[in-house]
């Protein structure tokens, strides 16, 4: 006697690959262990959706909200997502046709936009406070076959973490990210701002929430405290350890402070950072941004300073401080240093992604590096050292980056040209007291700048991968094109002292 299939088989069906996890062995037995933990969290708080989240090439967050009821079945088959997200720039412009062989990337597993199965991580699941009955969990992009997806930014982040592991160390890293709060005036929501592929919508109209220009003062800070306080509560219920929050130079520009995470918790903490922020405020009726630098009259640029540091697993010391008073940092920290400085130019693009992140690199921001070298606690240069002889805090801290990068591929970057400066012992010079000297190498001043020195790089082509560069540099590159056509439409030359209000729909809703 025939009978039908049950409704649990039938959902099990329905998401990802059948056993697609276990099959290709995905998970260590520490996220096997945590997968049973996330399972009866969601049962115990009565969630009724999970986020599965994933970092697209831009830093952006690109989620897909699972019924609990079908998520347990996403812990063991994964769940199939577009490309998309891959294929597209930051404006949706299409970039890569997905329906020639290989996808437009030489990939045969990209043809015909076919879907990837997204893996989730049981160790960033994290349930939001602000959203009814919700939980939040990060995932790693597969392709069908079970092969990484290349052109993943949290896989090759992954990927280089596996080297310093086998090198017997942990990259640790503080964050450190300017921001601004806005008061939300109009949010262009109509049928005349909806823009299209490739042609963002109209940007938000918002108002200052304050003047600014008062740095770190209390009176500022305290202005928006109620709000402020609403972000600081959820972000310690998330388990990220945030340390301070005060008010930077322009008006309503925050900067917030983390502890030290091993470098994968850290990007993860970044993603959630960002979208909780701006989630929050939104809920209020504010406006926050990531932008580097908005095309509003009087707004500072903001930056994202990375803090980093190498471990030694075996004795738990920081590989970055000198054993004697002869060296400010160890060996191994100065050539890690040297190769920072070295690849300074091939790493920009993954420190300052957008058009807009090279205007905060203009003479008007002294603070802001310009130049490839290392300084000792130089707020002008582009790699700070903190710390000194026999300091076990010691680490560096990598100025260049804007708020709006992609947390896994700035991490990713620092690793690929650090640790080819260990190995082949790069010297980065003399530490200088005046970073600004015009002798010293210069950094990229554009994003077209930034992609021809990746481009040129054989470093990030081995470490990375031929298919990866050229993929992010198709992406970058199409971003140049439409910005440089726009202001050649409007008469408009270029210009590193000046924000175009292509930046600004560009970047401001969205970061």
């Amino acid at each position: 006697m025939s009978q039908d299939i049950s409704s649990a088989t039938l959902k099990d069906l329905s998401t990802g690959r059948s056993g697609f996890i276990s099959m290709h062995n995905l998970w260590t037995p520490e996220q096997k262990a945590k997968a049973a933990d996330v399972l009866a969290q969601i049962e115990d708080n009565g969630l009724e959706v999970i986020r599965m989240s994933f970092c697209d090439p831009h830093g952006l967050s690109r989620s897909k909200s699972i019924t609990a009821s079908s998520f347990e079945s996403v812990m063991r088959n994964g769940i199939d997502c577009s490309p998309g997200p891959f294929i597209f720039d930051t404006g949706l412009d299409l970039v890569f046709n997905p329906f020639e062989r290989g996808g437009g990337l030489n990939d045969d597993e990209m043809t015909g936009a076919s879907s990837f199965v997204l893996v989730p991580d049981p160790n960033s699941f994290r349930i939001l406070p602000w959203a009814n009955k919700t939980g939040w969990i990060v995932g790693d992009e597969y392709f069908k076959s079970g092969r990484p997806v290349p052109f993943s930014s949290r896989q090759l982040l992954k990927r280089m973490l596996e080297e310093v592991s086998a090198r017997d160390l942990q990259y640790v890293v503080g964050l450190e990210v300017e921001w601004y709060l806005t008061r939300l005036v109009n949010a262009k929501n109509d049928l005349s701002s909806v823009g299209g592929f490739g042609i963002p919508g109209a940007a938000p109209e918002v108002a200052p929430i304050n003047l600014g220009y008062q740095f770190q003062s209390e009176n500022l800070i305290d202005e928006v405290e109620g709000l402020i306080r609403e972000i600081r509560s959820t972000l310690l219920a998330l388990d990220i350890p945030l340390r301070t929050t005060e008010h930077e130079s322009g008006p309503g520009q925050m900067e917030f402070t983390f502890d030290p995470m091993p470098a994968l918790a850290a990007a993860d903490a970044m993603l959630l950072f960002r979208t909780a922020t701006k989630q929050l405020c939104a809920r209020a009726g504010f406006h926050a941004t990531f932008m580097c630098a908005p095309a509003l009259r009087g707004f500072d640029a903001s930056g994202w300073h990375l803090h980093q540091s190498l471990f030694d697993r075996s004795t738990g010391e920081n590989a970055f401080v000198s054993q004697g008073d002869d060296e400010f940092v160890s060996e191994f920290a100065t050539h890690f240093a040297g190769g920072l400085v070295h690849h300074a130019p091939a790493t920009a693009i993954f420190a300052a992604p957008t058009v807009n992140g090279y205007k905060r690199f203009s003479e008007r921001f002294s603070l802001s590096p310009d130049r490839a070298t290392w300084s000792a606690d130089n707020r002008g240069t582009y790699l700070r050292v903190l710390g000194g002889p026999g300091d076990p805090a010691t680490h560096f801290e990598n100025r260049l980056g804007e708020p709006a990068a992609n947390p896994y591929l700035y991490m990713a970057s620092q690793l690929i040209a650090g640790l080819d400066g260990v190995d082949n012992k790069i010297d980065p010079g003399p530490l200088q007291d005046n970073p600004h000297e015009e002798s010293l190498p210069r950094l990229p001043a554009s994003l077209e700048q930034a992609a021809n020195a990746l481009d040129a790089s054989e470093l990030f082509r081995r470490s990375a991968g031929d298919a990866f560069v050229d993929f992010y540099l198709g992406l970058k590159r199409n971003e140049w094109r439409r910005y440089s056509n726009n202001l050649e439409e409007n008469g408009i030359r270029e210009d590193q002292n000046s924000v175009s209000d292509w930046e600004q729909r560009e970047y401001f809703r969205n970061y």
